[in-house]
Parts: C-alpha cells; sequence; structure tokens
C-alpha cells in the first residue's frame, strides 16, 4: 500500500467520525443528506459483494466491514432514530437519485474490464460513487449557511477522492499490470465536483468566517 491510498483511507474514515460527531453529539442531521447516505450504502454493498469470499489483508477486510456498518448505521439514524430524524431536512433533500443509480448501471454495463457479475457491480460501484455526492452538494446550496461540522465532513470526503486519484496515478506509474481507467475517470469527475465547494471552504476558513454557499 502507498502513502496516496493509506491517506485517503484516513481522510474517509476522519469524514465519518465527524458525521458520527456531529450526529451523536448534536442529535441532529440538520444539512446532511439521507440520499447520499442511501447512495453510500449502496456503493459499499455493491462494492464489497467479495468481503466474505477474497481475502486480502485483515487491514482490507477491516476496512470494508467500517464502510459498510458506519454508513448503514448513518442512514438508521437519519430515518428511524427519534430524535436525530426530526431535524432532516426532508423538503431540501428532493434531488431524485434514483436516476443517478439508473445511469451509473447502465455505464456499468457498458463500460468495464470484465463482464463478470463481481466486475459489473464493482465498476457500478465506481461510477455511483463519482455522483453520490450529489444530493449533498444540493442540499448544502439550497440551505447556503453550512454549519462547521457539516462543511468538514464534506471537506474530508473530497480530501479522500482528490488523494486516491494520486494514489491511481502512482500505481499507473508503478505496476506493470495495473489498469484503473475506470477509477481514475469516476474520481476526476467526482473532485470536478468538489470544485466550488472547495472554493467557498477555503474562503470562510481564511476569512474565519462561516461557510456560506450562493444560492
Amino acid at each position: 500500500m502507498n502513502i496516496f491510498r493509506l491517506s485517503g483511507d484516513m481522510f474517509h474514515l476522519v469524514s465519518i467520525l465527524v458525521l458520527l460527531l456531529k450526529i451523536y453529539a448534536t442529535k441532529s442531521c440538520s444539512g446532511i443528506s439521507l440520499k447520499t447516505q442511501e447512495l453510500y450504502v449502496v456503493v459499499f454493498l455493491a462494492r464489497y459483494l467479495n468481503l466474505f469470499s477474497a481475502f486480502i489483508s485483515v487491514y482490507n477486510s477491516m476496512m470494508k466491514a467500517v464502510f459498510i456498518g458506519t454508513s448503514l448505521a448513518i442512514v438508521y439514524c437519519m430515518r428511524w432514530h427519534r430524535t436525530v430524524k426530526r431535524s432532516y431536512d426532508r423538503d431540501l433533500d428532493t434531488f431524485k437519485y434514483q436516476y443517478l443509480v439508473l445511469a451509473s448501471f447502465l455505464s456499468a454495463l457498458l463500460l468495464h474490464e470484465d463482464f463478470t457479475f463481481l466486475e459489473i457491480f464493482w465498476a457500478f460501484s465506481i461510477y455511483l460513487e463519482a455522483v453520490a455526492i450529489l444530493p449533498q452538494l444540493v442540499l448544502l446550496q439550497r440551505t447556503t449557511n453550512v454549519d462547521n461540522l457539516t462543511g468538514q465532513y464534506v471537506f474530508f470526503l473530497g480530501a479522500y477522492r482528490a488523494f486516491y486519484i494520486l494514489n491511481w496515478i502512482y500505481r499507473y506509474f508503478t505496476e506493470t499490470h495495473f489498469s484503473g481507467w475506470i477509477s481514475c475517470i469516476s474520481g476526476i469527475l467526482q473532485t470536478a465536483l468538489y470544485a466550488d465547494f472547495f472554493y467557498y471552504y477555503f474562503i470562510s476558513w481564511k476569512t474565519n468566517s462561516k461557510l456560506q454557499l450562493p444560492a
């Protein structure tokens, strides 16, 4: 494992911890898109279908279990926790995410590395993860005024994707048989989606002010 992948994994873990901190410490999920969280559940379940059939390392299996488990826990809290669910911005979180799932699955059927069950669902998970953040970004744009923990969650999530692009570039030049064109394309797309958010995040950090997105 190279430093870029490890850094990406750590940023991903931090983003999840920040989100869990927001939910459990404040008993609120205001500003968080349930639709994005449900998409991440689909992403991880589709990607890690081989969790119990293909052992790579303890670290790999542990990370798979953590991402699946925490994603399910977040969705559970937002949907069914007696207190947390009251703060869910249902009227603002209206992105039609079914189209993202359909488009990602069709893309996986057309663009994949091998036409097998596991490879199709792996490609599907990669394409879906690239756009899963869209409902969250749309929700933040509608609320305009973003609290610190929500802003940090999205920032660390974007950093995770950026480091994974560096990981794929590094592997392309150092591993003879590495083929990561699907991951690279989806990673670049997702990072591009974060461009505006990163701009306003750094402006708020530089001016020591609350993060605000344009409506």
